[in-house]
């Protein structure tokens, strides 16, 4: 009986750490805080927690109720087993309120997206868009990731070399971004190291 009432919860906390979390990963880090550790887990685990979750693939909210699911049970006496399934379970109850409303808004938009309105929305959001990217690829053409002509001329043609390549690469010979990602490692590797 003890585990199903950490199962709810841990489920009952999440979701509403889901729900709130405004501001991403980091944004729901004091959240998760205020309601883990005092009950569930010290200060020092939290502290090993956000450590791990920054170390680890993922966004850092998600890993974070992943370990924090897991401590809790631990914590409380439980087997590696049932941790397992409370770390399931917070990361579940963290996802589920986006879930819920990606798939509101996706049958909102399904239904309404032939719409003036939401034509007129989308129209004005796609010059905005491109312009973010842009403005996201200019700021790193800078000295660190290019170098400069005088400086080191040679990795600086290397990488307006890879950086061309590159854009003729996806955009004319349409090969993979992930292909393309590696073989510009590859081959910064071979010519700049």
């Amino acid at each position: 009986m003890d585990a199903v009432l950490i199962y709810l919860e841990l489920f009952w906390t999440f979701f509403l750490i889901g729900l709130f979390g405004f501001g991403g990963g980091y944004g729901m880090l004091s959240l998760i805080q205020t309601k883990v550790v005092p009950h569930w887990i010290t200060t020092a685990q939290f502290t090993d927690i956000v450590a791990i979750s920054q170390m680890t693939p993922g966004p850092i909210g998600i890993n974070s109720a992943t370990y924090c699911g897991y401590m809790a049970c631990h914590n409380a006496g439980l087997g590696t087993t049932a941790s397992v399934l409370g770390s399931a379970i917070a990361t579940f109850a963290l996802v589920l309120p986006s879930l819920i409303l990606m798939i509101i808004i996706a049958k909102l938009f399904i239904k309404y997206m032939n719409t003036p309105m939401v034509q007129s929305v989308f129209n004005g959001l796609r010059p905005a868009v491109v312009g973010l990217l842009a403005a996201a690829t200019l700021l790193l053409c800078n000295k660190e990731n290019f170098s400069t002509p005088s400086e080191n001329p040679w990795q600086f043609w290397i990488s307006v070399g890879l950086f061309i390549a590159t854009f003729i690469g996806t955009k004319v010979y349409k090969v993979n971004p992930i292909k393309m990602i590696l073989m510009a490692g590859f081959a910064g590797l071979l010519l700049l190291y």
